[in-house]
């Protein structure tokens, strides 16, 4: 059964779309990589499919009522202000809000459970408000991970880290996916999405231009018509390597 399913997705503004016509399955055990240039149309894309932009065609989260949605798909914006000086378990533990939670034995262990997943056991205590930028992203990460969805979508989640947490932090979805939770990401860094990613969505102008393996979406000719780049690319154990190398001025 799909944990979301969008059919025909459309965002628009002003009478133009910005999201166009888009139908995307997401299953169990998955990590969709969301990819395109900038003003591709991805955020407005993940936001609709949570009925937070008013939309036309079909989005499975869009129907569900608050309540089932918010225990069903976890949302991690790309705003990351925290607005109050609590600290970093006060706010991990919001997450737990759509469980009804009370402070018990299972809220505790979720909220256990999502600081030691961001190697944030150590910062339990800390005020989240006096952490460093880098620092509260990994916070409200785990706060999405407490609330312990069978599907998490992120909006540009390593934005700001360093390379280790970065990395840490696709590892840590492919665990989330290993257990057969699923994750929908939308990346800019080719190179991480290529490696951690199951599956990759190619947005440009709002549609949907390419889907399916990484190394059969980022092709050569996709890389310099999309993003106008070309790329150094090898197949390794590790998977996919990719490092954009320069423009390749063929964008569209």
């Amino acid at each position: 059964m799909s944990l979301m399913s969008l059919d025909r997705l459309t965002v628009r503004r002003g009478g133009c779309p910005v999201v166009d016509a888009v139908s995307l399955q997401v299953e169990p055990g998955e990590v969709v990589g969301l990819i395109g240039p900038n003003g591709a149309g991805k955020t407005s894309l993940m936001r609709a499919a949570l009925g937070l932009l008013p939309h036309e065609g079909h989005a499975s989260l869009a129907k569900m009522v608050p309540a089932a949605r918010a225990k069903h798909a976890a949302w991690l914006p790309q705003g990351r202000e925290i607005a109050w000086p609590v600290s970093v378990e006060t706010l991990v533990a919001l997450g737990r809000v759509p469980h009804d939670a009370r402070g018990g034995p299972a809220d505790g262990e979720a909220i256990d459970r999502a600081l030691k997943r961001m190697n944030l056991a150590s910062f339990r205590n800390r005020t989240a408000t006096q952490l460093s930028g880098g620092e509260q992203a990994r916070v409200l990460l785990a706060r999405a991970l407490a609330q312990e969805t069978p599907l998490l979508l992120a909006d540009e989640p390593i934005a700001g880290l360093d390379p280790a947490h970065q990395i840490a932090t696709m590892e840590t979805f492919n665990m989330l996916a290993a257990e057969g939770r699923s994750v929908v990401v939308s990346l800019h860094d080719l190179g991480l999405a290529a490696r951690f990613c199951t599956r990759l969505a190619m947005m440009q102008s709002g549609r949907l231009v390419a889907e399916g393996r990484p190394a059969d979406v980022l092709s050569a000719d996709r890389l310099a018509t999309v993003f106008g780049i070309t790329a150094w690319r090898q197949e390794t154990e590790a998977g996919l390597m990719l490092q954009p190398l320069a423009q390749s001025g063929e964008r569209r």
